[in-house]
């Protein structure tokens, strides 16, 4: 919750500073390219098959056989984005000399800077894989906030009489994310030390760094066409005007905000979990544990989406309505939020679907699942974006989640698992109902205090606050009164 609350002061700031403008595209765009390779060999591919082998050396080896895999992981991680880093500056480099026009060399020139933040946040999950394995959730849960603060600092400094004009302004932003990445690098560096860890170069191949090699590679891939679609999503937005790419931005930022609070918070504490209950052959508990997983997600997902589109103009307008982010834009922006809550339940699903499998050492599936769904965003957002410009891709990028859902979810059901989600369906109605109850409750709330005529961001914040905090107890009011005991529910 704190890494999203600063996460959008940033973005407050940098709509404030820099609005929908081409500077903002274009960072937003060259930032891009190392969130993709940090998704890849970070986060994404290598965490998934680093952990079920982190917990196998946990329960045969101990704290020191974690310690050493860290650490040969690290070694070799290293090495390839040392390389990374310098082909991709050097295709930066030829992109600039190229007969471009000038919004893309200004691009190039702005990753050339912020590319190398892959190196800092890599080494910075794989750190943070090994502290969830230890139970240690809260220093990798904080690694965003190094990230956000160190970014709302810097934009602080450059309003500050520093930033002169725009460009000005966008590098003190790409120098806030360089040193955020290395604060996010060294503290869980200095926590997992305190858990025994001493960091050494060991570029040895151990049979379990073969298994983790041999498992990356599906998971790479599927990632980079997860991560590739959304590349081309920026993209495509980036080619329909200057503000596309910074607009559709925004929106899917105030959709990750409850996601990333819910669904990726609880998909990343189960995930140690379910890697436990396979390694010690506990099926029962596996299943167990992922419908438990899957009911959270959508207890609060589910109204949080219904939430997100009643009162979408009103949130848009009090978080980023100021300096150069004008009321048009805030206009453009309120469709692309309700369409991004409408796929918020099936974003949560696929991040609790994604761990079963990689539990389960199994990442060839989420691959072929991200590969569907590349073809279908890229097919739809080709033919929807003429017509209806970023709204299309807003569409298309949900259509794709729908379908990766319903293909991991088949997917599940064929592993001897009792993954079957017949018995929440009960719950999920009342979930359901009480979300609506709820929504109805905010929209009236929002016109009632539209009687009062208010105006200023006080008059705003109140149209926020109030709907929000009568909604939460309407939506937790109607569920207990439809029988739906939370602690029994989930026990």
């Amino acid at each position: 919750m704190i890494s999203r609350v600063f996460g959008l002061l940033r973005d407050m700031m940098t709509s404030s500073m820099l609005g929908a403008s081409i500077w903002n595209s274009a960072f937003l765009t060259a930032f891009t390219l190392p969130n993709l390779f940090r998704r890849l060999l970070g986060e994404g591919a290598l965490t998934a098959a680093l952990m079920p082998n982190l917990s196998e050396e946990l329960e045969q080896g101990g704290r020191s056989a974690v310690h050493d895999l860290v650490n040969k992981t690290l070694s070799w991680l290293i090495l390839i984005c040392l390389g990374i880093t310098l082909m991709v500056i050097g295709g930066f480099e030829v992109v600039k000399r190229s007969s471009v026009s000038e919004d893309w060399i200004i691009a190039a020139r702005l990753g050339q800077v912020v590319f190398p933040y892959v190196l800092l946040i890599c080494v910075a999950a794989i750190l943070s894989a090994a502290l969830n394995l230890f139970s240690r959730f809260g220093i990798p849960a904080l690694t965003a906030v190094w990230l956000n603060a160190s970014i709302i600092v810097a934009l602080g400094i450059a309003g500050w009489h520093l930033g002169a004009d725009l460009e000005e302004k966008t590098y003190w932003l790409c120098a806030g994310a360089m040193v955020g990445g290395l604060l996010q690098m060294v503290v869980p560096a200095i926590a997992l030390s305190r858990e025994g860890w001493r960091p050494r170069f060991d570029f040895s191949v151990s049979e379990r760094v073969k298994e983790v090699a041999l498992l990356t590679v599906p998971g790479i891939i599927g990632g980079a066409v997860f991560q590739v679609n959304i590349l081309v999503s920026r993209v495509l937005a980036y080619t329909v005007n200057d503000s596309a790419a910074s607009l559709l931005y925004y929106a899917n930022r105030l959709v990750e905000l409850p996601v990333g609070v819910f669904a990726i918070a609880i998909s990343t504490v189960i995930f140690p979990s379910l890697t436990a209950a396979i390694a010690g052959a506990r099926g029962t508990e596996f299943s167990g544990i992922y419908k438990k997983g899957v009911l959270v997600c959508l207890l609060l997902a589910v109204p949080s989406a219904v939430g997100l589109c009643v009162l979408a103009p009103e949130i848009i307008a009090l978080l980023f309505e100021r300096g150069e982010f004008v009321e048009t834009d805030t206009l453009a922006t309120v469709p692309l939020v309700i369409i991004f809550a409408i796929g918020m339940p099936f974003y949560s699903f696929i991040a609790i679907e994604t761990r079963a499998f990689y539990a389960l050492k199994d990442t060839r599936t989420p691959m072929r699942a991200a590969m569907v769904a590349f073809v279908i965003n890229l097919v739809l957002s080709l033919s929807l974006m003429g017509k209806f410009g970023a709204v299309g891709l807003a569409i298309a990028t949900n259509a794709a989640a729908v379908t990766q859902t319903l293909f991991l979810h088949v997917a599940l059901g064929r592993k001897n698992l009792n993954t079957s989600l017949g018995g929440i369906f009960p719950n999920l109605f009342k979930v359901i109902v009480s979300a609506a109850l709820m929504g109805i409750v905010v929209f009236l709330s929002v016109e009632w205090l539209e009687s009062w005529n208010g105006s200023g961001t006080f008059a705003l914040a109140m149209k926020v606050t109030f709907p929000i905090a009568v909604g939460v107890g309407v939506y937790f009011l109607a569920l207990q009164l439809m029988g739906l005991k939370l602690k029994r529910a989930l026990s």
